[in-house]
């Protein structure tokens, strides 16, 4: 992504808007901040952009609805709103949600995500699981969903500095271990005692990632039963 990446703010407020540039500005982001769908859908048409973050309620009903793409390119999209509004349609499949107030550091963390040039692209679909115990570099943590090229692992926030590019995963019980690349973590407020970390499987041996294949296939996914397995 050459050069600094550009994000839409597409958000009513002036005061909430301009404090979400700042952050983005001061990260090396170019922010434009639009408090109007029409603006902000023009400048969707106008020039490339690389990520729109957008007043939730601006999902379906207003111009942004059907402006998903930028040169052709489908935009990831982050929306700002309540609960209520989250179940409107997503802008878009790439689309994140988080509530107010805004927290920098969680905005962060989306943005980031939202961003990642070399995030794995899924070649299968993701299982969310009844969560269940796993250890990473010999730490309990625990296994939320899982596919055949990755996982996403909720780890005590205490042990965030124990997640190095690159760990160990292992369910001692049904003898799968694999070594994941992390991708990246999110905190989802400031009171949580526990982190998200997505990862990848990386630098395995074949065997490795089979056992690991034959062991998500037999996970039924959650509300079917789910799995637990202690570590």
């Amino acid at each position: 992504m050459a050069g600094r990446p550009r994000v839409l703010v597409a958000l009513p407020d002036p005061t909430e808007g301009a404090t979400v540039a700042d952050w983005l500005s001061a990260n090396g982001y170019e922010p434009l901040h639009r408090t109007s769908p029409a603006a902000a859908a023009a400048d969707m048409q106008a020039r490339a952009i690389h990520l729109m973050i957008a007043d939730a309620g601006w999902a379906v009903g207003t111009a942004l609805q059907s402006v998903t793409r930028s040169r052709g390119q489908l935009v990831p999209t982050i929306l700002i709103g309540e609960a209520i509004e989250r179940r409107a349609t997503a802008v878009n499949a790439q689309t994140m949600y988080m509530t107010r107030p805004i927290e920098k550091a969680v905005l962060a963390c989306f943005v980031s995500m939202a961003l990642m040039v070399d995030r794995p692209v899924r070649r299968s679909p993701r299982k969310t699981v009844q969560r269940f115990d796993a250890l990473v570099n010999g730490l309990p943590s625990g296994i939320v969903d899982v596919s055949a090229e990755g996982l996403r692992l909720e780890v005590p926030r205490d042990r965030k500095a124990a997640l190095p590019p690159y760990f160990a995963v292992r369910v001692p019980l049904v003898g799968v271990a694999i070594i994941a690349k992390r991708m990246w973590t999110l905190s989802t407020s400031k009171q949580a005692p526990t982190i998200w970390c997505g990862a990848a499987l990386s630098h395995n041996r074949a065997s490795s990632e089979e056992r690991w294949r034959a062991f998500i296939d037999t996970i039924p996914v959650n509300g079917d039963g789910g799995l637990r397995v202690s570590a």
